[in-house]
């Protein structure tokens, strides 16, 4: 039997930006992959000026980002299934989210479509986002929020009991990618392998603000081969990622010398596990999951 991990995210293109690496290995491991993304992202912002000239972004943005999304999928690999929700978009501090975007909707409620995913697909692992939803948009609050709902209860049967026979995923972890660990080792590596390097002052101020960022990571999973991958499918959300992109700052032969890895918190397990990790599956016996 093939192990399984489950990656739910707020928005197209947060698969590729928060793990895509880890997809593409753990595919290559021989494990079934699926992203689930609660929204469609209808209420971003068009951030690739050559894409907003194009007038399907003004016209259908949830059509393009559908697009984008299919697109990424294809480089990486993994299968994927939208929740059906609408994004809330980034109101103004006081300002109430859309009534009946993902965010409106009562969490329980919104969460029984994802523990009907959870008991069809079957996952050993569930990834998803910290209790501040890895940073304040609503919809990534919510994504984790429905998340948990899911790890807690898709086990129990008396629990949605008209979404499918139960299903108990054995750990769950939250993405812990850009951490000031990360942040610090590449910023050193790249003043070391070029101290007149014009991309040190962008660093040093990203470094600076990641440096109050405690770090919580607890797996470490090695993934340097697969940063090409993950960033052919970051490129493919055209609409969120332009070419200049911060994403790109860094090439990714200083990544794989500086920090080959993406991180991750173990938030809870129902097997046995070690203080710090290097695979996600450790602790599952592929013949009796």
């Amino acid at each position: 039997m093939a192990l399984r991990l489950i990656a739910v995210h707020a928005h197209p293109d947060d698969e590729s930006s928060k793990g895509a690496a880890t997809y593409a290995h753990y595919l290559d491991q021989g494990a079934e992959v699926m992203i689930v993304s609660c929204t469609g992202g209808e209420r971003g912002d068009v951030l690739n000026e050559l894409v907003a000239r194009d007038p399907k972004s003004r016209r259908d943005l949830a059509g393009l980002r559908r697009s984008e999304m299919d697109h990424a999928r294809d480089i990486i690999g993994f299968q994927h299934r939208w929740l059906g929700y609408e994004d809330s978009g980034l109101p103004p501090e006081g300002v109430a989210v859309p009534q009946g975007s993902f965010a409106d909707v009562p969490a329980e409620v919104s969460a029984e479509a994802l523990v009907r995913l959870v008991r069809e697909f079957r996952p050993h692992v569930m990834i998803t986002y910290n209790e501040q939803g890895g940073y304040p948009h609503p919809d990534h609050i919510r994504c984790h929020e429905i998340s948990k709902i899911a790890w807690d209860l898709s086990g129990d049967a008396e629990s949605y009991p008209d979404a499918g026979e139960p299903w108990a995923i054995k750990k769950l972890y939250y993405e812990s990618i850009f951490n000031t660990e990360r942040m610090t080792r590449v910023y050193e590596v790249l003043r070391e392998r070029d101290p007149e390097s014009p991309l040190i002052a962008q660093f040093e101020e990203m470094e600076q603000r990641f440096r109050k960022r405690p770090s919580d990571v607890t797996a470490r999973v090695e993934v340097g081969r697969f940063f090409d991958q993950r960033d052919a499918a970051l490129r493919a959300h055209a609409s969120q990622i332009p070419p200049d992109s911060f994403f790109f700052f860094w090439p990714n032969d200083l990544q794989r010398e500086a920090w080959p890895y993406e991180d991750y918190r173990l938030a809870a397990s129902r097997v046995a596990t070690s203080e710090f990790e290097a695979d996600l599956f450790q602790g599952i016996d592929e013949e009796t999951a």
